[in-house]
């Protein structure tokens, strides 16, 4: 993504400077250099030493994904990276996979902080961000820096941007863009084994409350693309944060799934093909396109057969310039929306600002349209820039399209060389302004502004825009180029009279009605062509993902205990109460969900079936915790696992918290002439 503001050129010199020095050390250093834990207590010299002391993460607005502000100084002891980022980006979203990457292998030596640093007024927004988090799934702190304080202590000037600090709370260096992942794990692996040598590393692993464990379920979770088939009988849903495809009736009939609700790439039946937050769909008879945009594929789904192929893409991510090629040894990059036009498929693809094409029953890919680079510049196919195209449609004549980080819409002519043509919003500005020419104003052409659109449908003669940032469904009249607000009110909400929407990402007409992607809603909207007239549509019997599906459980960590059997009274729930001996100054996390499962050693019939590993969350009082568990009615004996997992943190305000877990062996006898359903138990944290 371009600098933060056209007229600014890069300022931060000096981090610049000091990040081509710990460069050059790590390439030095090479990759196989001798792990510092074998030389000793003397750590040697410093491969990255820092140049002073890293500005502090005061000046934000809120903090989220935690349960109160964090300061540098309580990370002291941990690598920590700042991530800069704002939700728009794609190059941001690329760097998330990273991310989770790096705190994966390193859980007690990282932390993570995002700094949302916005492009979007629309993305100012704290709730909105915390959407965003939400959405693409982050696990780590984030403050919203609305105002750009911290971006301006850390001289930052493009999205995304990482910025490390080591354990001692030096900044070392930053390297703004994507595909970083290995030079980053290198710094962090040498970092660590210098300070855990020294001394200064501290491993205690850290816990944050996090925005998904204060969420509710939803039959559908952020559903992205919308699609109907020519007979209105179906329609099709990429419901793209529980990683699958719904189908239904118009009415409201759920027909089918399409995939297990796993993140994942597996082909095969419905019942065991898996997505990636997918987006975009075209149907062509019983065949339905599917842009799986995290795992840069295009699927293929055999409606007949009831089964998933992957079409198109490696399943990683294109890094480098391409041209296409062969489709299935090409990578793509986030492919997010798809039309069908007389055989070819055309792809809005958002990660390196391009269309491409596939001609169906061949075996290429091919860019369609633009250079690859990011801006809002027309001229021929080949010649024009686009900036992130996320949706597209065709009336049979030209491809029109949205390009959401020029809060752009275009259009290119189908046949023969085709010309890229703005037809509202601003375009051809110089030194990439048109890419922060975006704002809520109805008008004709280069005057009309928008807010990061995702969809549009071709109806008519007229273009339906989702305005997504703009919470609003626009039009576009293609013979004057007027856009004109058709829906919403332009601030976020969930009414119905007056209607209100929140970041919609599509819209389609059907019959003598809209149909709207109501994203950040969870909804579907049916509004009435003439009268505006809204309802909602619900799925009967659709139901979310289990939630070990979405985020599965982590394995089981820690000694297994073994206890001595526990006898609890049949007939009624049973509780087990855990009390936690915590260090001088600690307490448990009343806002974090204290856990635990109960996972048996063979067939039982002391709990019931849908209850065995199900994680329940405790009440807490004081250093205490209680789960109740549903039992039978009858006497018997049982041996589970018991797996409690809870987060404690220092009396007062503040956001980082030390986690822990335990596991017992625990054989649990029911009977009728036991004194107590309560089971108690005792844990004594390890401390550093």
């Amino acid at each position: 993504m371009p600098s933060r503001s056209p007229s600014i050129s890069p300022r931060n010199s000096i981090g610049r400077a000091v990040w081509c020095g710990l460069l050059l050390a790590a390439v030095a250093l090479g990759p196989f250099a001798r792990p510092a834990a074998a030389q000793g207590r003397n750590p040697g010299q410093n491969p990255f030493p820092g140049r002073f002391t890293a500005p502090e993460l005061d000046g934000g607005v809120e903090w989220l994904n935690t349960t109160g502000p964090i300061s540098l100084r309580e990370l002291r002891g941990k690598i920590v990276l700042l991530d800069f980022w704002t939700y728009c980006c794609i190059n941001c979203i690329h760097i998330l996979p990273d991310l989770k990457y790096l705190e994966k292998k390193y859980p007690n030596e990282l932390v993570v902080i995002g700094v949302h640093a916005p492009k979007f007024e629309n993305e100012r927004d704290t709730e909105n961000i915390r959407e965003a988090i939400l959405r693409y799934e982050i696990e780590h702190p984030v403050i919203n820096d609305a105002n750009m304080v911290i971006a301006g202590k850390y001289q930052f000037s493009s999205w995304p941007t990482l910025v490390i600090i080591d354990p001692e709370g030096n900044f070392v260096g930053q390297q703004p863009g994507e595909g970083t992942r290995e030079l980053f794990d290198t710094v962090i692996g040498r970092m660590a084994a210098y300070h855990k040598t020294k001394g200064t590393l501290d491993e205690t692993p850290v816990s944050f409350v996090l925005e998904r464990q204060r969420a509710e379920a939803t039959p559908l979770r952020y559903p992205g693309k919308l699609v109907v088939d020519p007979q209105g009988e179906r329609l099709f849903i990429s419901d793209s944060n529980h990683n699958r495809i719904v189908v239904s009736s118009l009415d409201g009939r759920l027909l089918d799934v399409i995939g297990t609700g796993a993140i994942g790439a597996q082909d095969g039946a419905y019942d065991e093909a898996t997505f990636d937050h997918p987006q975009g769909m075209a149907l062509v008879d019983e065949t339905l396109y599917v842009a799986d945009t995290e795992n840069h594929l295009l699927r293929e789904i055999n409606l007949t057969e009831r089964t998933v192929k992957t079409l198109a893409g490696t399943g990683s991510q294109a890094r480098l310039r391409a041209d296409g090629g062969s489709r299935r040894s090409t990578a793509l990059n986030s492919p997010w929306a798809l039309a069908h036009h007389d055989g070819t498929l055309y792809i809005a693809m958002a990660g390196p600002h391009q269309l491409w094409s596939h001609r169906i029953g061949s075996n290429r890919v091919d860019v369609y349209a633009g250079s690859g680079r990011e801006d809002i510049i027309d001229g021929s196919r080949m010649s024009a820039a686009l900036a992130q195209p996320s949706g597209i449609t065709t009336d049979g004549q030209k491809l029109y399209f949205v390009d959401s980080e020029g809060s752009a819409v275009r259009s290119v002519v189908i046949k023969g060389a085709g010309k890229v043509e703005t037809i509202a919003g601003a375009h051809d500005l110089p030194n990439g302004r048109s890419l922060f020419a975006f704002g809520d104003i109805d008008g004709v052409g280069d005057e009309a502004r928008l807010q990061h659109p995702l969809g549009v449908f071709h109806h008519a003669g007229v273009l339906f825009v989702a305005d997504t940032y703009n919470h609003k469904i626009k039009t576009v009249d293609l013979a004057t180029r007027r856009s004109e607000t058709w829906l919403g009110t332009g601030r976020r909400g969930a009414g119905l009279d007056p209607v209100e929407l929140y970041e919609p990402a599509d819209v389609l007409i059907v019959g003598d009605e809209a149909l709207i992607a109501d994203t950040n809603n969870h909804r579907l909207l049916f509004v009435n062509l003439e009268t505006r007239a809204a309802r909602e549509l619900t799925i009967e019997g659709l139901e979310p993902p289990h939630p070990d599906i979405l985020h599965p459980p982590p394995p089981p960590q820690g000694e297994l205990l073994v206890l001595s059997e526990q006898t609890a009274k049949a007939g009624g729930d049973v509780t087990i109460e855990v009390t936690f001996q915590l260090p001088d100054g600690f307490k448990l996390n009343p806002q974090a969900p204290q856990t635990c499962r109960l996972i048996p050693d063979g067939e039982q019939s002391l709990i019931p079936p849908d209850e065995a590993g199900v994680r329940h969350e405790a009440t807490v009082e004081d250093s205490t915790a209680r789960w109740t568990i549903p039992t039978s009615s009858t006497d018997g004996a049982a041996t589970f696992e018991l797996r409690v997992a809870y987060a404690y943190c220092r009396d007062g305000t503040g956001g980082v918290c030390r986690f822990g877990t335990a596991r017992w062996q625990l054989p649990l006898r029911l009977a009728a002439d036991a004194a107590s359903q309560v089971v108690s138990l005792t844990v004594q944290p390890e401390t550093n």
